[in-house]
Parts: structure tokens; C-alpha cells; sequence
């Protein structure tokens, strides 16, 4: 057993806050702009067959960080350092591509709020994105910051919850056919590269280590604790699943009774998900969409920054001795960047697809070292299902990236 996990396991009666802490700061994490934009925007296109792949995200969602959160939780290492245990320098080329791909998401997720201010407010965008990055930094600013972050991500994802639940309950979604289809989509083959594309969201880049290394700063780690590490990862899952469910009733309920028009109408917005909401609810609905993006927008930064930042500090001991700084400072050129130049598109699509490929190298990594006596210790057993449920999720996810590494070299040229 590492040095690391013996000195860092604590008594989980006391760290109970932590524990659900870093199951919503993992769930806010994933509930971003781009989570509201895919999720509408496939259900406007697949309609009640897309209960497949909201269903099958979610399982493998499960597979996915069930595993990374029990190795790094059992080992008491951060993602880059299990890396570099397992293949030298390995932990350097993982770190750089979560932290830059961290760092092009957190630009859209300050763009998200300003985007999010300016449907609840009428406040400009780029205002937005000022008042956006401050909210961020204070949270970081107080003396308990963790503390802080831990409560607001709570709070937001409550108001997330509760604003999409109402869209819901209005669209009158026909789940009677959903029920159907969720077993018998039309076109299956269709629908690989959505999910994929889903999961990428859900627990690719940074997202699925943003709640396990948030375990590792609260001193929760070792076997004595794996039931509660799994616990929280679970419940991290079901907030954003629940969250995932809520969106694609709320939006399948628009387009179906609006017909093709409808469907047609919020697959081509440059809001999808604001114009489901809108044609929903009306002027409430798009206030309750303002709401729902600007709390998953701010918890979203909180999450990218903090988690971005976790995986340098090990790396450099200036980075660690001053890690509230950097996060700071990571926070503050996203948030300039974004009232500079505006929409960062070309950086999305470039972190979308480093998700694609970041998700089956730190997956793989990770299996790689669950029967590592070295990181795991010797009394630990990493179930034997969830390593091949876990290999079978990385040959999926690598098919689905390496297919996308020529449209992703294209966007340099």
C-alpha cells in the first residue's frame, strides 16, 4: 500500500460532507452547456429512440467511473501519479491533456453562464462572463474553500433538478412510448455514435476524477473505505443521470407535440435546449433555462478548475504550495479569454474530441493498475466484472476517438 493511502484514510463519520461533496461536484462537472446542448439536441433528432442511449450512457457511465474512483480512492493517488506508476512520464502526457482540455471547456463554461445571465437578466455577455469568473473566484477567495464549493455545487444542482423537473411536468412527454422504445429503438446502429458522444460528456476529460481527487484532499482513501467511495460515485451518476432523464422528457415532450416542425425548430436553434424550454413554457420556461444554465455553467467552472489544477500539483511542488492561486488564475484567463474573443467554438470542438481519446487512455490506465500490488496494496481485489465491463467501455470509446483524430488534426490546419 502507497505511503500516501495510509497516512490519507480517515474516519468516513467525520467526512460525510465531503462524500456527498464530491459526488455533486462530479455531477455538476458533467451538467454543462454542452450536456444541455447534446442531449437536446439528439433528442430533437432521435425522439423517443434516444431513451436507448440516455439508458446505456448511464450504465456505462457507471462502469466507467466505478472503476476510477475505486483505484484512485484504494490507492490514495491522484490519476497522474497512478499513471506514472504504471508507465513512467505517462502521468506527465495525461495531465497535460486533461489540464488543456479542462482549460478549453472552462472557456465555454464561462461563455454558458454569460450565455445563462443574459436569459434569466438580459444582462450582456460579456458582462455575463466577468460577473461569472468573480462569482467563481470569490468561492475560491473564502478561508474554507472546499467547504464552500462543496455546498454551492449542492445547492445549484438542486436548482438544476427543480428547473428542468417543471419544463418536464409542461412538455408532457408521452413516456408510455419511451417505455416502449427504450428496449426497440428504431435505427440501433444509429445511435453508437450519440452515446459515445454523451459518455464523452458525461465522465471524459476531467469530469470522472473531479469528485475522486476531491476524496483524496478530504484524507477519504484505503480499502476501509471503498463502500462509501463507491457510494458516492453512484449518487454523483444518479444527480446527473436524474438531471439527463428530466432534459430529454422535457425536450422529447416539445418535439413530439409540436410534430416535425418542433423537432426541426430546436435541432436548428443556436439554443437548442433554450428553445425546447421556450416553446414548453413560455417566457417562464426560457427564465427557468436561464436559471438551469447559469447554475450549470458556475458549478461546472468550479469543477473544471479545481480538478484541472488537481492534476498539476503533484507535478511541481510551486504548483502545490500555491494551488489556490493557480486555480484562480486558471478561472481568470478563461473567463478573459471568453470576454475577448467571444465564442471559443473552435476550442470546444478541439476539447470534445481530446475527451474521445483522454477517456479510454485514463480508463485503461486505471485497469491497468486495479492488480497493481504497488497502488493498490495487497489486500485489495478489484472485482473481476467491473475490469472486463471496464475493457469492454475503453475498446468502445478508443474505436469512437481514433475515428475522430483526422477531423481533429484538420481543425489546425
Amino acid at each position: 500500500m502507497s505511503k500516501e493511502n495510509t497516512t490519507n484514510a480517515a474516519p468516513v463519520k467525520k467526512s460525510g460532507g465531503a462524500l456527498f461533496g464530491a459526488a455533486f461536484l462530479m455531477a455538476t462537472s458533467a451538467i454543462g452547456p454542452g450536456f444541455l446542448t447534446q442531449t437536446s439536441t439528439f433528442t430533437s433528432q432521435y425522439l423517443s429512440s434516444f431513451a436507448t442511449v440516455i439508458l446505456c450512457t448511464i450504465i456505462l457511465d457507471i462502469i466507467a467511473q466505478a472503476n476510477i474512483w475505486s483505484i484512485i480512492g484504494v490507492s490514495g493517488m491522484r490519476g497522474q501519479d497512478i499513471a506514472n506508476k504504471v508507465l513512467p512520464g505517462l502521468g506527465f502526457v495525461v495531465a497535460f491533456m486533461v489540464a488543456l482540455g479542462g482549460l478549453a471547456f472552462n472557456i465555454g463554461n464561462v461563455g454558458g453562464a454569460a450565455l445563462g445571465f443574459n436569459a434569466l437578466l438580459g444582462i450582456p455577455e460579456k458582462v455575463g462572463c466577468i460577473i461569472a469568473g468573480v462569482i467563481a473566484i470569490c468561492i475560491f477567495l473564502s478561508k474554507n474553500a472546499t467547504g464552500v464549493m462543496d455546498k454551492v455545487t449542492k445547492v445549484l444542482a438542486g436548482i438544476i433538478l427543480v428547473s428542468i423537473a417543471i419544463v418536464a411536468v409542461a412538455s408532457k412527454p408521452p413516456v408510455g412510448e419511451v417505455a416502449a422504445k427504450v428496449f426497440m429503438p428504431d435505427n440501433p446502429s444509429t445511435l453508437l455514435f450519440p452515446m459515445i458522444t454523451l459518455l464523452g460528456g458525461s465522465c471524459g476529460g476531467y469530469i470522472a476524477f473531479s469528485g475522486s481527487h476531491r476524496l483524496i484532499d478530504a484524507g477519504i482513501s484505503g480499502p476501509e473505505n471503498i463502500q462509501h467511495i463507491r457510494k458516492s460515485v453512484l449518487t454523483g451518476i444518479g444527480v446527473s443521470g436524474t438531471v439527463r432523464i428530466l432534459l430529454f422528457l422535457a425536450v422529447l415532450g416539445v418535439c413530439t407535440a409540436g410534430g416535425a416542425a418542433a423537432a426541426a425548430q430546436v435541432a436548428g436553434a443556436s439554443n437548442p435546449a433554450a428553445e425546447a424550454f421556450r416553446l414548453a413554457a413560455g417566457e417562464i420556461g426560457y427564465r427557468l433555462f436561464g436559471i438551469a444554465l447559469l447554475s450549470a455553467a458556475i458549478t461546472s467552472v468550479i469543477g473544471a478548475a479545481y480538478t484541472s489544477v488537481s492534476f498539476l500539483k503533484t507535478l511541481h511542488p510551486f504548483i502545490a504550495q500555491n494551488e489556490k492561486w493557480f486555480v484562480i488564475g486558471f478561472i481568470a484567463f478563461s473567463t478573459l479569454i471568453m470576454a475577448i474573443l467571444g465564442g471559443a467554438a473552435k476550442l470546444l470542438i478541439v476539447a470534445g474530441s481530446l475527451n474521445g481519446l483522454i477517456l479510454p487512455i485514463t480508463l485503461g490506465v486505471m485497469l491497468l493498475a486495479s492488480r497493481n500490488k504497488k497502488i493498490v496494496g495487497e489486500s485489495y481485489k478489484h472485482p473481476t466484472f467491473l475490469i472486463v465491463a471496464g475493457v469492454v467501455v475503453v475498446c468502445l470509446t478508443g474505436f469512437v476517438g481514433l475515428k475522430s483524430v483526422p477531423n481533429l488534426l484538420n481543425l489546425f490546419k
